[in-house]
């Protein structure tokens, strides 16, 4: 039958007492070890209480301080440079529909109406999405007056998570290369464009012209490859009849 030691007990052989005192030795020395290490740290921190107090309190400030920041300075900012963007928005608008699209383009990049223009916003009110914002406008105002190295410029300072603009921006420079005859560039964007973001509205946009680009370098497989993608994989889009003739060319300049 197993037995067992109950613990407490008094010792009844001298082997039993002397396993008790070693015992009650360890644990001493883990409450000493304790007690001297916490001792030590307690030691330390009164040492270094100054300079704890004062990382705390830096930390303390930059909290503060950031928040300070976005409550009263970059909030206004950003507010005042919507409302600054809405005029050079407005010329935007208008130009895209109207034969005097030139000169809209220019108000709208240069400001009118006492109001800024894009550039002007742009490096203004730099760090705010109105700036950012403003750059793809800038961009878009320079591609569609001929101006393709100045919408390159404008283009590339723009950044964006947005599913639409990202790539629009993008394959937008893909169009100033392709524009420059610079057509190994604009491959390079229009590819990117077109897998930067997957959906019915830009993949397929810039799967096209990456094709038509591929094509102008006699990369007919290439070519033939993004056309193949649109008919696969977007076939109710605009551009799937378009990629259908197109095959049938880049088929025939590879016989």
């Amino acid at each position: 039958m197993a037995t067992y030691k109950k613990r407490g007990g008094k010792p009844k052989t001298k082997a039993d007492k002397e396993a008790q005192i070693e015992e009650g030795s360890t644990t001493a020395e883990v409450f000493n070890s304790l007690d001297e290490g916490a001792s030590k740290t307690e030691a330390w921190v009164e040492k270094n209480q100054k300079v704890i107090l004062g990382v705390i309190a830096v930390v303390a400030i930059c909290v503060l301080g950031y928040f300070l920041y976005q409550k009263f300075i970059q909030e206004p900012k950003e507010t005042e440079a919507m409302n600054e963007m809405f005029q050079a928005q407005n010329y935007w608008e208008q130009a895209l529909n109207s034969p005097a699209k030139d000169s809209l383009y220019n108000l709208s990049l240069q400001g009118g109406e006492g109001k800024y223009g894009f550039l002007d916003i742009a490096d203004t009110y730099s760090g705010t999405k109105a700036a950012n914002l403003s750059r793809y406008y800038a961009g878009m105002a320079y591609l569609n007056t001929n101006k393709y190295q100045e919408a390159i410029a404008q283009l590339d300072k723009f950044k964006s998570d947005d599913d639409i603009l990202a790539p629009l921006a993008k394959g937008a420079i893909g169009d100033a290369f392709a524009q420059l005859g610079q057509n190994e560039d604009a491959l390079k964007y229009y590819e990117e464009a077109a897998t930067m973001r997957t959906n019915d509205f830009t993949t397929p946009r810039f799967l096209l012209k990456a094709g038509i680009a591929a094509m102008a370098l006699n990369k007919n497989d290439k070519a033939l490859s993004h056309f193949k993608k649109i008919a696969d994989d977007y076939p109710k889009s605009a551009e799937a009849a378009k990629a259908e003739i197109y095959t049938g060319r880049a088929e025939a300049m590879k016989k």
